[in-house]
């Protein structure tokens, strides 16, 4: 999943990112609030984790805005502002959830989990599923059938995406932000190796190539037996 971590406290920051990425997110971190809507309305992130008190935009702002704009990328707000009525104009400007300063990081991922299951309409208590294949998030373990498997890092972050948004086409460039963000180099020639992998473990026909444009997975072709 690729989240975005607006937060001027760069401390904090930099504790969270390592929390975050320890789940096998991908961040990218802004400090700035106009950075902020920038990268929402120019991005694809599957969550945006919000301050509200921040330089040049306030995150109440933003909030509105990319609503106004009709994005509907969940948005956590965390913050210190804990009075009741900030809590209600953060809720009521379009943000999907309200955590305030301090907080454990547990249960912001918790929060994280809840607000990505409301999402995704196909996701399950123990994990997405599409036809026989089954992942869990937390874990990365990948069901297909009666095999199980753990996924490497990059190869859950390829087909975590895929199976939230099953048969549609996912472009080159969105699956290597998924992987990427604006932290790493891309290899030319990463994300082939990635979907070779995921063929192996989840049979052939599963994720199709669309020339030119990305891959789909082929939710009517998950079921079967992978190869070895």
């Amino acid at each position: 999943m690729r989240i975005l971590l607006v937060e001027d406290d760069h401390m904090l920051a930099r504790t969270m990112l390592d929390m975050l990425r320890k789940d096998s997110n991908t961040v990218d971190w802004v400090d700035d609030g106009q950075q902020a809507l920038n990268a929402i309305t120019n991005e694809h992130f599957d969550l945006v984790i919000l301050d509200l008190t921040l330089p040049r935009l306030d995150g109440l702002e933003i909030v509105r805005r990319v609503r106004q704009q009709g994005s509907q990328t969940p948005i956590i707000i965390l913050t210190a502002r804990d009075a009741l009525d900030d809590k209600l104009k953060g809720l009521d400007s379009g943000a999907d959830d309200y955590l305030t300063k301090p907080f454990a990081m547990a249960e912001l991922k918790a929060r994280i989990r809840a607000v990505c299951r409301r999402g995704a309409g196909n996701s399950q208590s123990n994990g997405l599923t599409v036809g026989d294949i089954t992942l869990n998030p937390d874990s990365r373990e990948l069901t297909v059938g009666d095999q199980i498997s753990t996924l490497p890092r990059s190869e859950f972050q390829v087909l975590h995406y895929l199976m939230r948004h099953p048969n549609q086409v996912a472009t080159r460039r969105r699956l290597e932000e998924q992987l990427y963000g604006w932290e790493q180099g891309v290899e030319s020639n990463a994300l082939e190796v990635h979907i070779h992998h995921l063929r192996r473990r989840i049979g052939k026909q599963a994720i199709r190539t669309v020339r030119g444009v990305g891959y789909l997975l082929n939710a009517g072709q998950g079921e079967g037996t992978p190869r070895s």
